[in-house]
Formats: C-alpha cells, sequence, structure tokens
C-alpha cells in the first residue's frame, strides 16, 4: 500500500512538469519515439510539378529506409506553395512547436537559401537541391548541405566539353530567367565565355510569370547565334526550347538547356523536340551504378518506370541526412554534422563524397545530346551522355566562410 501511494505521488508530482515541457517533447512522448524527417517543397504554384515529384523521391527514401536508431521514420512534408516566406514560416513552426530539427528539401534557389538560414538559426540540420553557387558559397553554413550540382558546376560541365566539340562556335546568345538561378547560371556562363575569348551576343530576361518567349527567341535569332544557352528551370526550359525550333533555330545554332530535369523533361518535349538538342543533367537512369539501382528498385516499385532526375534529387537528399544519423549513432545534430563532413557513400550516381569544408555533394554531372526517334533502343532512352564531369570550384575560391 506504501509502493502504490509513492507511486501515485510521483506520477502527479511529474504531471505539471510535463504538461509545462515543450510541444514537441509532448509529442516525442506520445509518438513513442518516432524520429520526424520534415520535407519542404512546392506542391502548387509555378513548379508544383517539380516540388510534387521531389517529394515523391524524398518520401520514398524515408520509406525505405523505415526505421533508424531503433526509431520509426515519420515524413513531414511542409508545401510552401512556391514562396520562400510560407517556407519559412513552416519551417519555424515545425522547428519551435514540434521539435524537428532534421530538414530536407526545396523546389528554388530562392526557398533554398532562405530555408537554410533559418534552420541554422534554430539549430538544425538541413540536406537541399538549390543550385544557385551561394548555397554552398558565401551563404553556406555548418547545417546545410547540398546534394546537386552548384551552378558553377553545372555551367562548366556542359559549356566546356561542348566548346571543345565546336570550337568554331564563337557567338553565344543567353535567354536567363530573372531570379536567383538563372543570374547565377548567367554569371558563370559569361565568365567561361570570357575565359575563352567568345562572344556574348546578347541575352534575354525573362520573369517567373513568363510563358511567351517568341520576342526573346526573335531578339537571339536576330544576333545569328552559333549557340543558345538556355538559363532558367522547370517548364519554362521546355517552353524556350519548344519556341526556339518552332522558329527553326535548332537549324542553325547549337541549343543547350544548361540545366534540365532529364527524363521527365524529355518526355515532356518529345523525341522530335530532344533530337540534337544539348542537355546538362544531375542524374541519368542510363548510367548503371549500385546506388542508382537501389533508387531504380524504389521507382520501379512505385511506378513501374525508370526514375526521372527529380526521383533520384528528392531520395539524394533524404538519403544523405538518413546516412549521416546511421554513420553518427545519433540524431544529435552537431554529431551528425561531424559524420557527414567528409561521408563516402553510393549514391545515385556512383560514389559520391560530402565536401567538408563547404558541405557539397562531389558528383558527376552530364551533358546529354539529345536523339532522334528511330535511334531509341526504347522508351526512356531519350539522349546520351556525351561527358560526365565533376567540374567544382576549390573550396577556397566558393566564397563559403563556414559558419
Amino acid at each position: 500500500m506504501t509502493i502504490e501511494r509513492r507511486t501515485i505521488l510521483k506520477s502527479l508530482a511529474a504531471a505539471p512538469v510535463l504538461l509545462a515541457a515543450p510541444p514537441y517533447l509532448r509529442q516525442v512522448s506520445a509518438q513513442g519515439g518516432t524520429l520526424d524527417i520534415a520535407a519542404v517543397y512546392s506542391l502548387s504554384g509555378t513548379f508544383a510539378n517539380v516540388g510534387t515529384l521531389l517529394n515523391n523521391g524524398s518520401k520514398w527514401a524515408v520509406e525505405k529506409y523505415d526505421t533508424l536508431l531503433g526509431r520509426k521514420l515519420n515524413y513531414v512534408l511542409l508545401d510552401d506553395r512556391g514562396d520562400p516566406g510560407e517556407a519559412v514560416r513552416k519551417v519555424q513552426e515545425v522547428m519551435t512547436q514540434r521539435g524537428i530539427r532534421h530538414i530536407v528539401g526545396c523546389t528554388t534557389s530562392a526557398i533554398g537559401l532562405a530555408v537554410q538560414k533559418e534552420v541554422h538559426a534554430r539549430g538544425g540540420i538541413y540536406v537541399q537541391e538549390a543550385g544557385a553557387d551561394e548555397s554552398t558559397g558565401k551563404d553556406c553554413n555548418r547545417s546545410n548541405f547540398r546534394w546537386p550540382v552548384a551552378s558553377y558546376s553545372a555551367v562548366n560541365a556542359t559549356m566546356r566539353p561542348l566548346i571543345e566539340k565546336f570550337p568554331d562556335a564563337k557567338k553565344w546568345y543567353t535567354i536567363t530567367g530573372q531570379y536567383v538561378f538563372g543570374d547565377s547560371l548567367l554569371t558563370n556562363v559569361k565568365d567561361v565565355l570570357k575565359e575563352k575569348g567568345l562572344q556574348h551576343v546578347g541575352n534575354s530576361y525573362h520573369s517567373l510569370s513568363d510563358r511567351e518567349y517568341s520576342g526573346y527567341i526573335a531578339t537571339a535569332l536576330a544576333a545569328q547565334p552559333d549557340v543558345l544557352a538556355i538559363c532558367n528551370f522547370g517548364n519554362q526550359t521546355l517552353d524556350v526550347i519548344r519556341q526556339a525550333i518552332s522558329y527553326g533555330m535548332k537549324r542553325n545554332t547549337k541549343i543547350l538547356a544548361i540545366w534540365s530535369t532529364g527524363l521527365d523533361q524529355f518526355q515532356a518535349l518529345g523525341p522530335e523536340n530532344c533530337d540534337g538538342v544539348y542537355f546538362g543533367c544531375n542524374f541519368w537512369h542510363g548510367v548503371d551504378t549500385p546506388g542508382g539501382r537501389v533508387v531504380a528498385e524504389v521507382v520501379k516499385a512505385k511506378t513501374g518506370d525508370v526514375p526521372t532526375y527529380l526521383h533520384a534529387c528528392g531520395y539524394a537528399v533524404s538519403q544523405v541526412l538518413l546516412e549521416g544519423i546511421k554513420k553518427a549513432g545519433t540524431d544529435d545534430v552537431p554529431a551528425v554534422i561531424k559524420a557527414l563532413e567528409g561521408m563516402t557513400y553510393e549514391g545515385p550516381t556512383g560514389t559520391e563524397r560530402v565536401r567538408p569544408e563547404d558541405h557539397q555533394v562531389i558528383k558527376d554531372y552530364y551533358l546529354m545530346l539529345g536523339k532522334a526517334k528511330g535511334a531509341m533502343k526504347d522508351k526512356n532512352d531519350f539522349a546520351d551522355v556525351v561527358a560526365a564531369t565533376k567540374a567544382f570550384l576549390p573550396p577556397e575560391k566558393t566564397g563559403c566562410k563556414m559558419s
């Protein structure tokens, strides 16, 4: 009877403490020790098609791992609706109210740059897909990691092989999205052209909301370029390619989409538009690697088809985070960050490494050439890999001063 009375009194004494605890502590108790992974993606807005596929890849990776450290993984989706401010608000909410410290994903560079600052300020860890150089450059921080290559790498891994292949292509014209990522691509294009002594005969900026590019194409045609370099993202890349081809630009001009999302865009364009066009891409299902085969098995089980870049990229950011937690043997954020720095693992493109100086994943970026319908071996064989390059600035030149 005395023992029962003590137990009751102890429970009553503990109750106010539990009720006064932060909401996330009460939630962990209620969940029985799940490990939450939050993902920030745009499921509406201009790039909703991109965000949806990235989200699928991230979610499927979490489902594949299922448990870590003896705890069930719980995937928490945050729809930022294509708005950096909304993304930051949603991240603030889950970090303060739910205590989530492990976060992946972004659909645009503007969102990624905003979220990486917020996650760092609140003591979390963030693995994301922004392409802008600043992410692992001047805006880098110890909480932030990036799987895709930077704009610098995409430009150098596509332009340099193309320049080598076509040394007489002296005149380049650019069509650029007037947002963070587009400007980052354009800056790097100009740097390569200047170094190689080639002409930048003009640039046309378009806004995030533009869908009609005929005026820009006409201006480009008037400049008579040897190469049209497209510096934008998502459906806007598709629209520029289609309209450039409809104006006959492919007849006398090489078209290079520096940053494509690969298979899903090739499917949308069709072989008649892909044929003869050059594309840059972070992932291609036709490159056979151990890590790529794992992604292919997961995606095939979900869709019955091969993985797109967006599937692989979404998968990769979750994989990097989860492998870091696994290596650390704890979900403690500083320990996971330390475990990730210098970590080598089998990723979607092969053996990949997290560079400790700036937290950039070192991996191949592909220059691809679209092929004619008659040359396709199967329904997904839209392009050949022309070059696979690791084109990264040395850490000391990225502008990253790790904080």
